[in-house]
């Protein structure tokens, strides 16, 4: 191993633990020793850190408030330290840290999922969409066998807890509003359109047939899958009313026959 590697694992271990031999391979002065130069750099990553994670996750910041926060953060950086070149993904885990620390508070969990998505998506690679004539071609007889392959920003999360109302009102600075559960999981679809990021609410039958198209159903075991909530005779109606909606949205780049 080389003396450079060394080095590097040697201070890695004083960033996160603030153990190990550093010390003796920095140099100090009479007024700042090493132990205090080391520790203004222990502490400045650690800021950056949890700046990070505020810059992916600034509705959760609000819902804990600053103390807490920093706190969490802490911990969080010694549960999960950063293992990518990217400080973008340094919050990958937070959704589950915070499952964790705040089991009593499970909308904090749920709204760090939401934030993630959203960062996600905004950040997926851009594909052309195709348009509502690109149906308009497609023969009658092959309907049934046809596939879709939707934009890379395409994202599907159930939610129990009223998170995307309270990350609006977070974001709009219309003021908190109580947290709210569901009796059941509500469907949620995230995707971006240009440069702007959106979010909706999903019927049931709809959201089953996105995850379908997600797993690479035809438009025939669509038709069928929904009949599980619509008459058989609706069925088609309502699955071409989806895909038209989301040729509307963006959502579709090629159609697969």
């Amino acid at each position: 191993m080389s003396e450079l590697l060394n080095l590097q694992r040697s201070m890695m271990q004083w960033l996160l633990t603030e153990k190990g031999d550093i010390e003796t391979k920095v140099v100090g002065t009479k007024k700042v020793s090493s132990e205090i130069r080391l520790g203004i750099y222990a502490n400045a990553y650690r800021y950056r850190l949890i700046d990070a994670l505020s810059d992916n996750y600034p509705s959760v910041h609000t819902l804990l408030g600053d103390e807490d926060f920093y706190n969490d953060g802490i911990k969080y950086i010694a549960a999960y330290p950063s293992q990518h070149f990217s400080i973008r993904y340094f919050g990958s885990q937070l959704e589950s840290f915070l499952s964790q620390q705040h089991q009593e508070t499970v909308v904090l969990a749920e709204m760090a999922r939401f934030e993630w998505v959203l960062r996600n998506s905004f950040d997926a690679a851009d594909k052309a969409s195709l348009g509502l004539k690109a149906l308009q071609e497609i023969a009658p007889e092959s309907w049934a066998e046809l596939g879709f392959t939707l934009h890379p920003s395409v994202a599907r999360l159930d939610l129990k807890w009223n998170v995307p109302q309270l990350w609006a009102a977070i974001e709009n600075e219309t003021g908190q509003i109580p947290f709210e559960q569901a009796e059941y999981p509500i469907p949620w679809l995230v995707w971006r359109k240009k440069l702007k990021t959106y979010y909706r609410s999903l019927d049931v039958d709809e959201a089953w047939a996105l995850d379908a198209v997600i797993k690479g159903h035809h438009f025939s075991e669509i038709c069928a899958g929904v009949c599980e909530w619509i008459d058989e005779a609706y069925a088609p109606e309502r699955v071409a009313g989806f895909i038209s909606q989301w040729l509307e949205d963006d959502l579709i780049v090629e159609l697969v026959i």
